[in-house]
């Protein structure tokens, strides 16, 4: 079990590290596409780090998962979304 949890955990980092190179790939894309994105995994962060009784505030989670604060990550990398993708991404939402 220790090794599942430790290939899970690098598949993880692997996962983070792709996600990282690939700034150029919005997080409304993301949601679009696959219905989580960089914010979701942050989320799921904090979620079960409580799970855990560990407490794992949502600006860490973000720091973790963007690898600088959430802020900067938007000022530096966020595009504004286009009509097209707030359009679908209200639709998948109403499902």
């Amino acid at each position: 079990m220790d090794k599942e949890i430790e290939i899970q955990a690098a598949v993880f980092r692997r996962l983070l590290a792709h996600l990282d190179s690939r700034k150029d790939v919005q997080n409304i894309e993301l949601m679009n596409l696959a219905s989580f994105c960089r914010n979701c995994f942050s989320k799921w962060t904090v979620a079960e780090a409580e799970k855990l009784g560990v407490e794992v505030d949502i600006e860490t989670a973000r720091q973790q998962i963007y690898g600088m604060s959430y802020s900067e990550w938007k000022e530096k990398h966020q595009l504004p979304a286009t009509a097209e993708q707030m359009e679908k991404f209200n639709q998948l939402q109403k499902k």
